[in-house]
């Protein structure tokens, strides 16, 4: 451990690094229950929501996926200011084993045609369990890595938050895939489908070893020994509505991203482009191992340039190269399935390699986790587990091909305005922290935290 002065203080190695990794477990375990959901959207459908349209019983099992997010504010609210309280750990612990259960349920449900309604009854049910959970992970997570990252590379270790969401969303995508070819069509919409969401629960279990392993952020304990850790959300939305409104315009771009390019692009691929279910999850794994080889690069990039110059060329770029990335996709022909995905994969990662280091420094400490997971979990709501229902609508309706481009550059557009408002944070210490150093470097004068 390093020697510190009065202005600031360290964190052992170590420590920095059991953080990120219990931190990037629970954001895997969600997005694993996000990528097995989404690669079974057609499975889901006939077998919770039969009838005699195809395209009707996606967007029923679409509209399953969405109803989670209508409880996630209230996750927010109930574990944000809770996590302000008494710990960030522990909330952690909390929102992982019941992210667990949520997905678990989902396995064991039986069918529509076992107990009729009360199938799909049951299965808005355990989506509500991980809605409500998932309201204070990722807020969560981010502040627990960047309150014990060191200033000089929060960007560096924060990238791996979205490490472990892709790492679990690869997860689920080659367990779906495995599982449909050693079991064959039949077995696997009979009763197969259910082992993806079975694994929830190691992976569940092996999260919250690590958590529980884990103490209280040094952020966190300093700001509860000057007795400021009060958790209040009046205080949030009182004196920090600006703070808020400008989180949940940031949040806006990374969610429609994700969800409408990770969540929706399998069902994109099958049911509009006719292209095989294994070919395109095959395609997507590999545009994602791409996207975890090069996100930390992002991550890095945003600690020498700053956030905003990162960010801002990413919002550009959607804008700009969005359509161009689906007409080339609608080729169908390999070269432009491969071109447009490299697009969409590298706009993506640019953007998930900096948000998780940009969001948190929003907040001051004491308000930290509860105002990030609030604007959070409002803004994924709104705009984010909505986009692969309300994109595949708009494509039956418009019957054009090229929606979720004009979805994508939309979000962008919307999103560069909070990003030219927020002030730099790169290398800075965080708002009501004082500077972090690490692994024995000792302390080294950082600039003052932006106003």
């Amino acid at each position: 451990m390093s020697d510190t002065t009065d202005d600031s203080f360290s964190v052992d190695n170590d420590d920095v690094q059991r953080a990120v990794m219990a931190a990037a477990m629970g954001n895997a375990l969600e997005w694993f229950d996000f990528s097995v959901y989404s690669y079974m959207a057609a499975t889901i459908g006939s077998v919770f929501f039969p009838s005699h349209s195809q395209s009707a019983s996606l967007l029923a099992a679409f509209a399953g996926f969405a109803v989670a997010f209508m409880v996630r504010p209230l996750g927010g609210l109930f574990f944000g200011p809770l996590g302000d309280k008494v710990g960030r750990s522990a909330v952690l612990a909390t929102t992982i084993i019941l992210m667990s259960i949520g997905t678990f349920a989902i396995g064991v449900l039986p069918s529509f045609e076992s107990i009729g309604i009360w199938a799909p009854i049951l299965l808005v049910l355990a989506r509500l369990v991980q809605g409500f959970s998932t309201g204070g992970e990722y807020g969560g997570a981010a502040t627990f890595i960047c309150e014990y990252s060191p200033d000089k590379n929060r960007g560096f270790l924060a990238s791996f938050l979205e490490f472990g969401t892709l790492g679990g969303y690869i997860i689920g995508a080659l367990l779906v895939l495995c599982t449909q070819l050693l079991m064959g069509d039949a077995a696997f919409h009979s009763w197969g489908w259910r082992i993806p969401f079975l694994f929830a629960a190691p992976l569940g279990l092996f999260g919250l070893y690590l958590r529980l392993k884990l103490e209280d952020s040094p952020a966190f304990e300093a700001v509860k020994e000057e007795g400021k850790a009060k958790g209040s959300l009046g205080e949030v939305v009182s004196n920090h509505l600006r703070q808020l409104i400008l989180c949940m315009g940031l949040v806006l771009i990374l969610n429609v991203a994700y969800y409408a390019i990770l969540t929706y692009l399998p069902s994109y691929l099958t049911t509009e482009l006719k292209i095989g279910s294994i070919e395109s999850t095959l395609l997507l794994v590999v545009t994602m191992v791409g996207m975890m080889c090069v996100i930390y690069l992002f991550g890095g990039l945003c600690d020498r340039v700053g956030r905003k110059p990162v960010l801002v060329g990413a919002c550009i770029g959607f804008i700009l190269l969005s359509y161009p990335a689906f007409a080339m996709l609608q080729t169908t022909q390999v070269w432009g399935i491969v071109a447009g995905l490299v697009i969409l994969g590298l706009l993506t990662v640019s953007l998930a390699g900096s948000m998780p280091s940009t969001l948190p420094a929003i907040f001051p400490t004491n308000v930290r986790y509860g105002g990030f997971a609030i604007a959070y979990n409002i803004s994924t709501a709104l705009f984010g587990g909505t986009a692969p229902y309300v994109i595949q609508w708009l494509i039956g309706v418009t019957g054009n091909k090229s929606v979720p481009a004009f979805y994508l550059m939309t979000a962008a557009a919307v999103a560069l305005i909070p990003i030219l408002l927020i002030p730099e944070t790169a290398r800075r210490p965080l708002p009501g922290s004082k500077a972090q150093y690490a692994g024995g470097s000792g302390p080294r004068k950082e600039p003052a935290p932006a106003a």
